[in-house]
């Protein structure tokens, strides 16, 4: 773009360049888009008739349910783990310090599927699991079989996966406030809870979400992990299905189908909420654009 002077204003013209190239290239895209749909459209294997009838289908619509239950009972738990573990990563006692950081780098450091396998498989190396008062014999046991089931191993593997990330998520979070806050707030008067809940973390809280809320929907993909341990799921349920009809394409495009709507509708609450924590802080993308005369002094 280039600033070219007029006869009749006196104030130069801006002259914008055409980039051909990207005309090229969003043509081929938009060409390569179409045909992709047009194949995929025609195609008679899709079965298109079999995916709408399988989207309503209360098999699946159950596994949904128990997807979207197990993203958002996971993730609230983990978060409210992952900040103890953040807090206690920041502490002063090497302990608890050293502590969290086993947990923290255990857990980030192994495959989450290695870890819903474990639990689903803790009866090989505790076949009974109970509590009791020591050294009296009174107590109760169960057997684990019985208490691990595939939904429950998966609780167990994205909860203490979840905490380990968010742990990381909320002390970037609170690294990022300014440490005076917390220095004035010690000095008025406040106990390091106080000045932690009321003025470190609301401030944090600008920080925290949008990766929060992405690692929410990274989770909501994740679940489809449980099918491996019959969890339940949704890719549970829809496993179940083509394994008596063999229609895997269509099963598959159903559950994809599912999956990009709830990941869609949380992509637009994400969007909404990052907004309304992000209040008060003007960013480049929201900055103002410079008025006519401030355009014309940079060209």
């Amino acid at each position: 773009m280039t600033a070219l002077p007029t006869r009749a204003s006196g104030r130069p013209r801006i002259e914008r360049r055409k980039h051909y190239g990207q005309y090229v290239a969003a043509a081929v895209l938009i060409g390569a888009a179409l045909f992709l749909a047009k194949s995929l459209a025609v195609n008679p294997r899709m079965q298109w008739p079999v995916i709408w009838h399988y989207l309503w289908n209360t098999h699946v619509l159950s596994g949904l349910v128990v997807t979207l239950v197990l993203t958002v009972v996971c993730q609230t738990v983990g978060t409210a783990l992952g900040c103890q573990l953040a807090v206690m990563r920041l502490s002063r006692n090497r302990v608890l310090r050293s502590a969290a950081g086993v947990y923290i780098s255990f857990f980030r450091g192994t495959p989450l599927l290695v870890q819903l396998i474990f639990w689903y498989n803790l009866a090989a190396l505790f076949p009974t699991l109970g509590v009791g008062i020591p050294f009296t014999g009174i107590g109760v046991s169960v057997a684990t079989n019985t208490l691990i089931s595939g939904l429950v191993a998966g609780f167990l593997g994205f909860t203490l996966n979840e905490a380990a990330y968010m742990a990381e998520i909320v002390r970037s979070g609170i690294l990022a406030v300014d440490p005076g806050q917390r220095e004035a707030a010690l000095s008025a008067g406040m106990t390091e809870a106080q000045c932690m809940r009321r003025i470190v973390l609301p401030q944090a809280m600008r920080v925290i979400v949008p990766p929060t809320a992405n690692q929410a929907i990274n989770l909501l993909k994740a679940t489809s992990l449980v099918a491996f341990i019959s969890g339940g799921d949704l890719l549970t349920n829809v496993q179940d299905i083509y394994a008596n009809n063999f229609a895997v394409i269509p099963l598959l495009v159903t559950a994809s189908l599912w999956y990009l709507v709830v990941v869609g509708v949380a992509s637009i609450g994400q969007r909404y909420l990052e907004r309304h924590v992000g209040r008060g802080f003007t960013t480049f993308n929201d900055a103002p654009e410079p008025g006519p005369d401030v355009r014309e002094v940079a060209a």
